[in-house]
Order: structure tokens, then sequence, then C-alpha cells
């Protein structure tokens, strides 16, 4: 991990990145704050070159996006086209669709489908795919979890971009996983857990309870090439608790 892999999903300043004229500024505060890199998602309706322009302008690098399902089956090129506009490889798809969620068949069906898609943008356009999970991937069907499926089922040109919070809310160990996808993961999302009024919510790095020391070192392990910090939920300025995480992350550069 450097300071140059460590980027910052736009998902947490989605209120902010919704016109033109506000995902500039945005771009700005968070080059400003230290970031160097950026997960673009959930942004409003702007033409990828300005996206481009304004991230050049700001410094920032484009290292990987979530996409819709939508775009993903009916408008491949183009979504390539703009990924190599961006000088972006990793595509992502930030969910499940929720038609997929009902047992192993269903996610045996979606692992063949995202397969397909994968291979397209490998063998066609020198992109990845990668796959971002949620907690619902580890509910079990015949002792097996959808996230288990999703590892076994997929051709290996699928990536994983392991959220590394909804990994633990699915009661599975961070630590396992990523050691589980090793050499399928380039991509990683890091937020952490704490409790409060008995509940699990949302925190900046370093200020929950999962163990990021040992998380961090086995994403080094492990070759991770991008370390996204997100938070879904700010119980702050989704601004300040951007800069919390980075600033816990660089002491341990």
């Amino acid at each position: 991990m450097k300071r140059s892999t460590i980027a910052a999903q736009m998902y947490t300043l989605r209120e902010f990145t919704q016109t033109a004229e506000d995902l500039r500024s945005t771009f700005q505060k968070v080059s400003t704050m230290g970031y160097e890199a950026i997960q673009i998602s959930a942004i409003g309706p702007i033409d990828p070159k300005l996206v481009k322009e304004y991230a050049d302008e700001a410094g920032l690098t484009i290292c990987a996006t979530h996409v819709s399902w939508d775009r993903l089956v009916n408008d491949l090129e183009a979504l390539a086209a703009e990924h190599k506009l961006w000088n972006c490889k990793y595509i992502g798809l930030g969910g499940l669709p929720e038609e997929f969620r009902t047992g192993q068949e269903s996610y045996r069906k979606f692992a063949k489908l995202i397969s397909g898609i994968a291979l397209t943008l490998k063998n066609q356009h020198g992109l990845q795919f990668v796959y971002h999970n949620h907690d619902f991937e580890f509910e079990r069907y015949d002792g097996v979890s959808g996230m288990e499926v999703l590892l076994a089922e997929t051709d290996p040109a699928v990536g994983f971009e392991l959220d590394l919070y909804w990994v633990q809310a699915g009661g599975a160990s961070p630590v396992d996983w990523i050691r589980k996808v090793e050499g399928r993961m380039q991509v990683v999302h890091l937020k952490d857990m704490v409790v409060v009024d008995r509940k699990q919510v949302f925190a900046e790095i370093g200020e929950g309870n999962m163990n990021y020391g040992k998380i961090i070192n086995t994403c080094r392990d492990t070759d991770v090439e991008w370390y996204v910090v997100e938070q879904d939920v700010c119980r702050r300025d989704p601004f300040e608790s951007l800069e919390i995480s980075l600033n816990y992350l660089l002491k341990r550069l």
C-alpha cells in the first residue's frame, strides 16, 4: 500500500456529485485532503469526458468504478469505451441484483452470466470485471454460502472487490476471505464497524472494532493493488470521515 494506491469511493460523497459543478468541487476537496485516486460510483449524469477532465485537473486517478447491472448487460461496449477514456481498468458491480438472491441455483446462474461479461471485457477490451459483496451473500443454502458459490462457479476472469465491513457483517472473517480470493482481488473496500446502541454501524477506519492492522497486512501479502475507502453512511460530515480514514491508512504505509 502506497499513498497513490489509496482511493476515495465517490459513493461516500454521492450527495455532492450529482452535477458537473459539484463533481468538480468535490474532486478538488478530495485531492486537497490528500487522496490521489478515486472510484467512480453514484455520480450524476455527467459527460464522461468532463469526469476525466475534472479528475485530471484535481490530479486524481480513476482506479475503478461501480456501474449498473443494466449497463453491463445492455451497454457493455459504451461502458468499455468510457473506462478506456478514463484509463480505468476495473469495472465493478456494486451489488447482486435481487433476482439472483434466492438460492444456490440463482447464484450459479449469476456466476455464469458475469463470467461471460468478464471474459468479453478481458479478451476484447483488456479490462477487468470486479464484484462487490454485501452481507447477504453469506447466507447459506444447504450449508453453502452464496459467496462460496460465486468463488467456485465463476471463471477466473471474474475479480472480487471484497467489502470487508460487509464480510464481517455477514459473519465471516475478512482476513480469511482476503486469502480465499488471493490472485482474484486487485481492489478492496475498506470501512470499519462500531457498535452503537447494540447495533452495528459504519465507522471511519481505525475508529471501530475490526482488526485493520491484520487486514492491511493480509491485503499486502496477497498483492491487493487498490485500497478504496468507502463509508455508506457517515455520522459526521462525509468529507471529514474520508479524511479520518485516510490519515489512519497513511500512518500504516
